[in-house]
């Protein structure tokens, strides 16, 4: 746990990637089953700060030009709750140019640069942490910090796993019981996690690097998880496994029209 704490961002973000690109070429339990009834983008942000250094961050700046689009658009951010319930036949369809915003990892810039500009404006958030890091990691928010998020009553915190592994390289370094064991253990520790130090329903993941199969989302259900989220570049409909729902990843290369055109894929069909 210790050792990946430490791991560089750029090996990180280069394991991301690979991640991402592989997912994008993998046909196992990625296909969806047919996009149908309302379709509603899912954005999905990592950290934020005055210089894109890497592909993971969003200027600060950026990010507030986005939040102006979604109100200039007509879009309605909705809490991926919301959203969920809808797929899950327990709710309503959201509004036409509904939209959902989620952040992974847990980066402080979550707390200084994102929290002030959603909050000016009222959005909910969804955030899917991987507690490891939480007070531990340098670049991380502490627990003190993510609490303030979360009494502000927007900011709804779930899973990311608790260390973010790589569960396909862990699949071939590890023999089969070793392997269930730790995706077990990676499961309901971060939900053990969560919940006790926040006090909060923790029900939903974000697969870590974006990985994932029909054997995981198994287990997730097992382990409490009722809806999971990966990283697809399109909007989620109820035609989507309700354990593998698209996100789209941003970049601080999507703005103006670019962003727009995400946007735009909400449109009820």
């Amino acid at each position: 746990m210790a050792k990946f704490i430490g791991f560089g961002r750029a090996g990180f973000l280069a394991l991301l990637v690979a991640a991402a690109v592989w997912l994008a070429s993998s046909t196992a339990a990625s296909t969806p089953r047919g996009q149908t009834g309302q379709q509603v983008p899912i954005l999905l942000y990592h950290r934020f700060g005055p210089v894109a250094s890497d592909g993971m961050t969003v200027t600060t700046p950026v990010f507030a030009s986005q939040l102006r689009l979604l109100r200039a658009d007509g879009c309605t951010v909705i809490p991926l709750r919301q959203l969920v319930a809808y797929l899950q036949g327990q709710a309503p369809a959201p509004p036409s140019r509904a939209v959902v915003i989620t952040a992974d990892d847990g980066h402080r810039s979550i707390y200084t640069d994102m929290a002030p500009l959603v909050k000016s404006y009222g959005l909910p958030v969804t955030l899917f942490i991987y507690p490891s890091a939480i007070s531990n990691a340098r670049w991380a928010m502490t627990w003190p910090e993510l609490g303030q998020l979360q009494s502000t009553g927007l900011f709804d915190i779930q899973s990311h796993t608790y260390w973010h592994p790589n569960f396909r390289r862990e699949h071939g370094r590890l023999a089969s019981d070793a392997y269930r064991q730790f995706v077990d253990w990676q499961l309901t520790r971060s939900k053990e996690v969560l919940q006790q130090k926040l006090q909060i329903r923790v029900d939903m993941l974000a697969w870590p690097f974006g990985i994932y199969d029909e054997w995981l989302m198994s287990e997730a259900q097992k382990c409490g998880y009722e809806a999971a989220f990966t990283m697809e570049r399109r909007a989620a409909s109820s035609g989507d496994e309700v354990m593998a729902l698209p996100r789209f990843l941003v970049a601080d290369s999507d703005r103006g029209r670019i962003f727009e055109h995400i946007l735009a894929s909400g449109s009820r069909q």
